[in-house]
Order: C-alpha cells, then structure tokens, then sequence
C-alpha cells in the first residue's frame, strides 16, 4: 500500500520507474528529487531495486520489498516471449508482459497522480497500467510507449509505429513488435498525459498510431545544477587521476562501447583522423569498464567505469576538454546537458532530442549525422581553439542554469499535475 502524510491540499505523486543507473532512472531521479523542494507536492518513488546510498526518508523505496529471486523471475518471464521470433536486428525489446506492481495496489493508494518514467523488465505490465484509474503522466525516455516490443526504431516516414504494425508481408512467424502493440492499443483505453522531453519526441508520438491524440507536454530533464557545476580543471584531473597535459575528449557508453546507436562506428574513425592530425589528445570513456578486447585507435584510453554519484560525474565534465555525443538517436540528450552545465563544450549530431539540447555554435557544434567526416572537423575546430572553448563552456552553463536548473523544470511539472 502507498501512503502518505501531508495535508489534504498537497497533490501526492508517486513515481514509477525500473530503471536506476541508465539515464532514463538519473532523469526519474532527479525530477523526484527536485519535487522534494515544493510545498505543492509531496513526490514518492518506487523503482526496481535498491537504490545506492538512499534511505526511506528520501522517498525513495524499493518495489514493495519484493525479494531479488522474485525481481529476477519477473525479468526472466518478461523475456520469454521473446524467444518465439528470431531477429536478425540489434533493436532493443520488452514485451510489458510480467509486473511487480498490481493496478489493484495503486488503484487503492492514496496518490493523486500516478508519474511512469521507464517502466520494462518485468515491473509494470501493459495490462496493469491499463487497469490504472487514477490519473497517469508519462515522461518518455525512449520509444517503447508508442512502438511496439522496441525501444529505439528508425523514425523513417514508413516506419511500423507510424503506419499501425500490419502484418509483415511473406512472413508465418510470431511477430512480437505487432503482438506487443496490438496489447497496448487493447489496453490503454484511459487517457495518459504523455511528457516528452524534447520537441523531437513530442513530434514522434503525435505522429504515431498509437499516442497521436493522447495531450501531450514537452519539458526537458532536470539538472542540479548546483551540483553540476564547472569545478578548477587541474583539481578535476587530479581528483579523477587524468593526466594534466594531455587536451581531454569524453564519450560515454553504457554496455559497450560500441553500441551503433551510440554512434561508436562514426566516433572511431574521427579519432583516429584526428590523431593523424597530431593533436596530444587522450580518449576517456565513462560508463563502463575496459573491455578485453582492444578499440584499435591510436590514441591512450582513459577507462573511468560507471560512475555512480553526480559529484564525480561533474568532476569528469570539469577534467576534460571536449565531450562527445555521436549518438544518431536521443529522447533528449541527457549528457550533453550534464556536460554543459560544467563548462564542458558538446560535438553532437544534428538530431533527434539533441537538438534541443545544444545550441549550435553557442554551447557546443552539431554536425551532419551521414558520415564521420564532419564530426571530426567539428572536434578539430574545437580541439584547436582554446578561446572558443571557454566561450562555449560560459555559455553552457548559463543556458543549463536557464533550462534544466531544479526550480526550472519543477515549476512545469507542478502547473502540469494542477492541470490534471
């Protein structure tokens, strides 16, 4: 049972999200944590697992004490569908078909407004958020909602969430992405407030079949900036053991490094031109551990892991002198935000929810997506002018401060549930 205590007046929201160490659970995070500050509403949030070095009287609570064997078993059912159809793709895929929450426990709660950020792995099912009676907000930080079982798809004029999932042509096998969607058309009969982070996203759920006339808000991630702050270089380098005469890129991975839709393909080979060019320049990668086998670019790789808290995190943007988003697709763009906030100038890929994020010749360059020619020339052009760096770097942090900042975003949200 979810409960609360607070006068009658305050709207009592209860965040839902599955995921805790990627960026769709830092962004749940945070927004919960900013909604601590307001005397308008008193937030809760559950996710999967335990949360590291939080306590009940942060709000933060594990999906109601279930034991790890019965989160695994969750995830494993969740996944089984998928082994009816072999896929030849890497896209990403959850059937919504396990559930760790019942609709009949929140439906018996006394929240006012039910908040779903990121929801998969077997912890809030298609079937339980259909049977939700209390209002629903979504903020999206991929493409699940509206698609079918995928998370990340082509946003191509003929792609299969825009024209309604028919039945693929010379084809006898199970096909879970037209099941999956066929199950939420079915189910979602209630409204859902759909929140995009980005005008990119919003445009891809009102072009969709599914959510096209769900209402719909675009508001950005929150960012503490007062944690995500520019802090001294040569103290940032030594507090994260980078050397201090080396020029600093960044690129961040989770998983692995050479994840496509993380734009790896079209990174290595700018850096490898521009080691040619003989610019003293060393790679760091956060977000995972060296791999064991070799990336083959001639430069020295600086491997920082996960990196958990945000202290070290805006230690990292601080230390270097460039970050790095080749990704080819983003809800919104979440390190590049985070970068900036710190002083760090971003090279990101003219699209999707990075365009919303970096002003382009302003806080950071947004090169053409088609090839890696530009995006080495947009690294070039930063890595060699020291002024424009700084430049980029100052206003990075004053448009994070006028965008992303906690009161910023909290005051959006809060009109948005007194709306509701």
């Amino acid at each position: 049972m979810i409960e609360y205590a607070r006068n009658a007046m305050t709207l009592k929201v209860s965040h839902f999200s599955s995921d805790q160490v990627g960026g769709a659970g830092r962004a749940a995070l945070r927004l919960h944590r900013s909604l601590q500050f307001s005397s308008e509403v008193h937030s809760k949030i559950f996710m999967q697992e335990k949360v590291a070095n939080t306590d009940s009287s942060m709000n933060i609570y594990e999906a109601n004490s279930k034991s790890q064997m019965i989160l695994l078993l969750k995830k494993i059912i969740d996944d089984l569908p998928k082994r009816l159809q072999s896929l030849s793709d890497d896209v990403p895929r959850s059937c919504g078909w396990a559930s760790i929450y019942t609709a009949q426990d929140i439906n018996m709660s006394d929240s006012d407004i039910i908040h779903l950020h990121w929801i998969n792995k077997g912890f809030l099912s298609i079937e339980q958020i259909g049977k939700i009676t209390k209002p629903v907000v979504w903020t999206l930080h991929d493409m699940w909602p509206f698609c079918g079982a995928e998370h990340l798809v082509s946003d191509d004029a003929d792609a299969r969430w825009r024209q309604g999932y028919d039945r693929l042509e010379n084809s006898n096998t199970f096909d879970i992405d037209r099941w999956v969607w066929e199950r939420k058309k079915a189910q979602w009969i209630n409204p859902i407030t759909i929140v995009a982070p980005s005008r990119w996203m919003a445009n891809c759920v009102r072009e969709s079949s599914l959510m096209a006339n769900y209402p719909i808000a675009i508001i950005p991630n929150p960012l503490d900036t007062d944690t995500f702050k520019s802090m001294n270089k040569a103290a940032a380098r030594q507090l994260m053991n980078l050397p201090m005469n080396k020029k600093l890129v960044l690129f961040g991975a989770i998983e692995d490094a050479r994840m496509v839709d993380k734009g790896w393909d079209l990174l290595k080979p700018a850096l490898i031109e521009l080691s040619k060019q003989g610019e003293n320049v060393d790679l760091v990668i956060f977000g995972q551990s060296k791999p064991t086998e070799s990336l083959e670019i001639p430069m020295q790789v600086h491997w920082m892991g996960h990196i958990s808290d945000d202290y070290s995190l805006a230690a990292l943007y601080s230390a270097v002198d460039l970050f790095i988003n080749p990704s080819r697709q983003e809800s919104f763009g979440q390190t590049a935000s985070e970068a900036q906030a710190c002083g760090c100038p971003v090279v990101a890929f003219d699209t999707a929810g990075l365009r919303d994020v970096v002003e382009n010749n302003v806080t950071g360059l947004l090169v053409n997506p088609k090839g890696f020619e530009e995006l080495t020339i947009g690294i070039l052009k930063l890595m060699q002018n020291e002024n424009l760096r700084i430049r980029m770097g100052e206003a990075g942090q004053e448009r994070a401060k006028n965008l992303w900042a906690y009161p910023m975003v909290n005051k959006q949200y809060i009109e948005l549930y007194k709306k509701i």
